[in-house]
């Protein structure tokens, strides 16, 4: 379901991670593959629960220790899945980092900023305290913080919420990764500074040649962001291609549904956003079939036996699912 050409530097194949839940073993992650090019964007979109942070911490090593993994996920050609503890650290934050969703509980409220921005360059370069803290002054200024000589021994209660952002992206292209995991980035921010920063994130990863993963449940973030696209439900990919190619035709109903779903601008005041019928199964309750079956409005019995393969409806633009010959030419704007 992916495109790749030239040079690889992740290589997920087959993917499965099942997890231990109080209602039992749930499969969080099935099925999922594809390839990251040096230097390319892709996108991760669906709604909470379907299984996108799941599957960015399973490239950063961080699962519970209880989690069943299976398939494969290689960095430039070596596995990572079975790897080490101590192997995986030097890799986190190195060749691979993240920038994680909520800032203010991905920095440690008892260190500085500038300690805490300094640290991957002390564990991975080897560099001397005071390089480190030279280095992180000028991360810092780089990601536009105000003052960062100044407030380098600052705490990250004394920031605001967009400042203690930009200070978490420091901290993730400390070591200049090949790989940047950006998870739901701008969530906690208003609108206005959530543009700021996605902006920043893209001028970076070009600047230094980095292959980005973005996570959104915004299909707009994802549509100016990223060059494609998985979208995500139930814990697998449903649809995926450039994402041009994805936005210009629509193959999956839950693709045409968050679409749907999107605020518009100029829409009257008091117009109701368009929904998508029900809700994400829980991942230890996943039906047999099409996990979008239940709230699917062109769902037949035979979507409901066993998981739909993919249907390739364009170059490079996969679809999972049956009825593509009525969700490929019904209009987007009709309802499901």
């Amino acid at each position: 379901m992916n495109s790749s050409t030239g040079t690889p530097v992740i290589e997920v194949r087959d993917l499965g991670i099942r997890l231990n839940t109080s209602r039992g073993p749930a499969q969080a992650v099935r099925g999922v593959s594809f390839v990251l090019k040096r230097g390319e964007t892709l996108g991760l979109v669906g709604e909470s629960g379907c299984g996108k942070s799941i599957t960015a911490l399973a490239l950063m090593g961080l699962l519970p220790d209880s989690a069943v993994v299976s398939g494969s996920i290689r960095l430039d050609g070596s596995e990572l899945i079975g790897l080490s503890d101590t192997s995986y650290c030097k890799l986190r934050g190195n060749r691979i980092s993240m920038i994680f969703q909520e800032p203010m509980t991905a920095l440690n409220p008892m260190h500085t900023i500038g300690r805490q921005v300094a640290e991957p360059l002390r564990r991975h370069t080897g560099c001397s305290t005071a390089e480190a803290r030279k280095q992180a002054i000028s991360l810092l200024d780089r990601v536009g913080l105000p003052d960062a000589a100044k407030r380098v021994d600052a705490y990250p209660h004394q920031f605001s919420g967009g400042q203690r952002q930009r200070i978490t992206i420091a901290m993730a292209l400390a070591c200049q990764p090949d790989v940047l995991i950006a998870d739901e980035p701008t969530t906690a921010l208003d609108v206005t500074i959530q543009g700021q920063i996605l902006d920043l994130i893209a001028d970076l990863v070009e600047e230094r040649g980095m292959s980005m993963i973005l996570i959104s449940h915004d299909l707009g973030v994802i549509a100016e962001n990223v060059q494609r696209m998985m979208v995500m439900y139930g814990g697998t990919v449903v649809e995926s291609g450039e994402t041009n190619a994805v936005f210009t035709r629509m193959g999956h109903p839950y693709t045409q549904g968050l679409f749907r779903a999107r605020p518009r601008l100029g829409a009257p005041k008091g117009t109701r956003l368009t929904t998508i019928a029900g809700t994400v199964p829980e991942l230890a309750d996943l039906p047999a079939g099409c996990t979008f079956a239940d709230r699917c409005g062109i769902v037949e019995p035979r979507c409901r036996v066993a998981l739909p393969a993919v249907v390739e409806v364009g170059r490079s633009h996969g679809v999972r699912c049956l009825r593509t010959d009525v969700s490929m030419t019904a209009p987007i704007g009709a309802g499901t």
